[in-house]
Order: C-alpha cells, then sequence, then structure tokens
C-alpha cells in the first residue's frame, strides 16, 4: 500500500475500495501492482508501516485488566465522534467502524491527533451492510462493548426512500446483534430514537408510551428494538437503549462539529439550516407546517445538547449489567416550538433570518417532548446544557471556523 500522509492515522481497510484521496493532501492511498511500483524509500515506509499495524493489532487483539475497548459504529459522524472523543478522554481504548457514507474522515483525523498513544484508538473502514466483514472485524479486536450509532437518520429521506432505511437500521442492527453474540461481546448500549413513539397523544413521553412510529426512519428504529429485546430474553449480554430527542450543539471546546454533506442539507436538522442561512449558503429558513395544534402553530422538540447525549451513552455503559436491559429517554423534558427555535438561533447568530412558512412535511407529527424521570434516577443523568441560546451560540462558533466543514473530499459508496 503506497500512503502519503502527513498525519499518523491507524486506518484499516475491510474491503477493496476506491482511491481516497483528500481536497488537502491529508490522506492517499493507492495500491500498487507490484512492489516495483514503490521507490525504495516508499519500500522501507510501507516495511516500517506493517511493522506499526501488527503491533496495533496486538493492542487491540487482546482484553487487557483494567482497559475497556469499546466499538463505536457510526463513529466518524455527529454524535459517534463526540462520543468516541468523550470516551477517549475517559480512558477507553476505542475503535471506530464507519463506511464514510455520512461521516467525516476529518473528525477520525482529529480524534488521532488528540490520542496519539499506542492502544488508544484505531478507526475501521468497514459498511456494516457485508457480514463477513463484521464478523472478521469482531474476530480481530477484543472488544468489552458496542456503541451502536450507524444509521441512516433523516425522517424526510427515510419517506422518500424506506428500504434504505430498513436496510441500514434493522438489518445492520441485526448483524452487529449477531457478531456480538458470535464472539462474545458482553454489553450494547443501543441508539435510538424518540421517533419510535410517533405522535403520542399525552405529554410528556415517557419509557411506557406506546411506541406507533408514523415513519420508515421511526419504524427501522423500533423493528430494531424488538429484535434486540427478543434476543435478550435468551442472552446474558447488558443491553442499554437510549430513545433520545432532537440533538443541538457541538463540542464546547471547539473540536469536534455537525458537517453533514452538501446534497443532505434538504433533509437536515433545523440548526443547520440556521446557520446556513445566516450564512448566505441558502435564501432563508423553511419552516414546514404554521398549523399544528400548538400555541404557535409550529412543532414542538425536546432539544438535547450533544454533549449531555454523550454524557448520558457513558453513564449508560457504567451502569450497564449482565442479563439486564434498560430502556431510557434522554431529554431536557422542556419542549420547544420551531418559531422559539428560530428567535434563538437569530440571537446566536446576530443575522435577522428570513422565514418562509411552508406546508407540512410528511411524516413530521405536532409535539414530542420527554419526561427524563427514569433516567434521572437510574443512571443519575440530568441535562446540563438547557439553554437553547447558548447550545446554538457554541454550534455556531464551529461552523464560523469551519466553513468547510471539516475540509476533506473522500470517496464514499
Amino acid at each position: 500500500m503506497r500512503m502519503h500522509c502527513r498525519y499518523s492515522l491507524s486506518i484499516v481497510f475491510f474491503s477493496l475500495l476506491p482511491a481516497m484521496k483528500s481536497r488537502n493532501s491529508i490522506l492517499h492511498f493507492n495500491i500498487p501492482k507490484s512492489e516495483q511500483e514503490l521507490s525504495p524509500g516508499l519500500i522501507d515506509q510501507a516495511w516500517i508501516m506493517q511493522i506499526q499495524r501488527r503491533r496495533t493489532i496486538l493492542w487491540f487483539s487482546r482484553h487487557e485488566p483494567g482497559v475497556n475497548h469499546v466499538l463505536v459504529t457510526g463513529g466518524a459522524g455527529y454524535i459517534g465522534s463526540h462520543a468516541a472523543l468523550r470516551l477517549l478522554k475517559d480512558s477507553y481504548r476505542v475503535t471506530i467502524v464507519d463506511n464514510l457514507s455520512r461521516g467525516n474522515l476529518g473528525a477520525v483525523r482529529i480524534l488521532q491527533e488528540l490520542f496519539p498513544e499506542p492502544g488508544r484508538f484505531q478507526f475501521i473502514y468497514a459498511d456494516l451492510e457485508d457480514a463477513k466483514v463484521v464478523h472478521k472485524i469482531f474476530s480481530q479486536n477484543a472488544f468489552d462493548a458496542v456503541m451502536h450509532f450507524a444509521a441512516v437518520a433523516y425522517v424526510g429521506e427515510s419517506t422518500l426512500d424506506p428500504l434504505k432505511y430498513y436496510h441500514n437500521i434493522t438489518s445492520n442492527t441485526l448483524t452487529v446483534l449477531e457478531a456480538m453474540a458470535t464472539h462474545g461481546v458482553p454489553t450494547l448500549i443501543y441508539s435510538s430514537t424518540c421517533a419510535t413513539y410517533g405522535e403520542p397523544e399525552k405529554m410528556p413521553i415517557t419509557e411506557e408510551t406506546p411506541q406507533l412510529p408514523i415513519n420508515p426512519y421511526g419504524k427501522a428504529k423500533k423493528m430494531s428494538e424488538d429484535i434486540i429485546l427478543d434476543f435478550h430474553k435468551n442472552s446474558n449480554m447488558a443491553i442499554m437503549i437510549l430513545r433520545y430527542f432532537n440533538v443541538i450543539g457541538s463540542d464546547p471546546n471547539g473540536r469536534l462539529g455537525e458537517a453533514p454533506r452538501p446534497e443532505l442539507w434538504k433533509h437536515g436538522r433545523i440548526s443547520g439550516a440556521c446557520f446556513d442561512a445566516a450564512r448566505g449558503i441558502i435564501p432563508g429558513l423553511k419552516v414546514r407546517g404554521t398549523d399544528y395544534k400548538t400555541a404557535d402553530g409550529t412543532f414542538i422538540r425536546d432539544y438535547i445538547d450533544v454533549t449531555d447525549l454523550v454524557d448520558a451513552h457513558v453513564k449508560a455503559l457504567e451502569k450497564a449489567r449482565p442479563g439486564k436491559a434498560g430502556i431510557y429517554n434522554v431529554g431536557t423534558g422542556r419542549g420547544k416550538s420551531v418559531k422559539e427555535f428560530v428567535e434563538a438561533c437569530k440571537a446566536a447568530t446576530g443575522v435577522p433570518i428570513k422565514i418562509d412558512f411552508l406546508p407540512r412535511r410528511r411524516g413530521d407529527y405536532a409535539e414530542v417532548y420527554s419526561d427524563p424521570t427514569k433516567i434521572r434516577n437510574e443512571l443519575n443523568w440530568t441535562a446540563k446544557y438547557t439553554d437553547l441560546q447558548e447550545s446554538l451560540q457554541i454550534a455556531r462558533r464551529w461552523q464560523k471556523s469551519h466553513l468547510n466543514g471539516y475540509g476533506l473530499s473522500v470517496a464514499t459508496s
């Protein structure tokens, strides 16, 4: 393998890939047809890298007393990368598996730069749809737990391409669960969603609220939950399912943020749309639906800061026990309308954003906010970053300093 790089990055490939080239030449991978294509200097470099890779495999392929090795699927994405950062800060050993179809290699690079010590962090480029590849990853790594984030996650897109969502969410979760069972990985922290509840008649939402999802995204997540819980009935695996609400914010220290691909902006979170409107990338903000049965006619959501969200995941990991399954809502317990959100975004950006009011989007629901009592009592977790404007200001700072996201272009499927 020929590699030109300015940064040391432990990357493993488990499938045949096209050449990956970064816009600013940080990473460039090609596979030479023969050793003759390598210059003597590159042969030496390739040999050194091979030795380093073998040493890395030793770190990650064995269990060590006092070291917890967590697989973070989808760890190059917005939420997954923040979770990986928190785990690394807390001295966990972390492996990220991501196919980069929605994630960012730039986030992976930042994590590697922050935690360069041998045996701390590795990134595996792989697709969870390939069961053979997934089982190979599990056979070559000694995982103590899995945080399963990897998923496409846009309500609107799910109504346009439902089969993609059932494959990516439900089928891939089954593949991960089978690999965990086969290779004896004892703990699963599953990233689920409030979309599994659909449009409940009563607020706030508790864990006992009936799950009646109304879009393919929510349905696919509920199917995954059902598979996990059915499996758990005859398993000693520790299971934690976290149903979280609308995620906003970014790392308070400015290291990571949200950088969706341009082709996904139309499906993305309202915070990203607000920032794009403030920057003039889009002419204004589209608010879909003003006739909901709410105080101001726009829908109400429970906005949870990503820092609080990953804290809940870590607490769930710490509290997970063999043979037990826990299900928790992760939210603030307070709903905000879209109009309230827009006003907070205007204040956070200092820009008088133009608002266009449009008809409802198919699959959306009027009012969703959580009752966080259970997670507070059982996991000792409470949302701390509850000032909507402050969370948006933090995210805005990252956006302003990363006008092109992470600035990387990678080959994707």
